[in-house]
């Protein structure tokens, strides 16, 4: 990657999370494939989404992530690959 050069980012609608796929350009304990499972609704007063479920389609473990997080596609990549 050139210098200077930001790396482009995945658009995503967060009322369309629910039940997406993604992949994991870097695999950790062999999950690379995940589905959102849950979007967590804000607690009042902040009305404004920020945390989702992400479970691995091989073991069905689940962790919580920041979906702006998805948006880096050095990290995350849309659909299954």
């Amino acid at each position: 990657m050139r210098e200077g050069v930001k790396p482009k980012k995945n658009s995503i609608q967060p009322q369309k999370l629910l039940l997406s796929k993604w992949t994991a350009v870097s695999p950790q304990s062999q999950r690379k494939h995940f589905l959102v499972t849950r979007v967590l609704q804000p607690e009042p007063p902040t009305l404004v989404l920020e945390w989702i479920e992400l479970e691995a389609v091989m073991d069905r473990s689940t962790r919580l992530l920041c979906w702006h997080d998805l948006k880096d596609r050095q990290v995350w990549l849309r659909g299954w690959l």
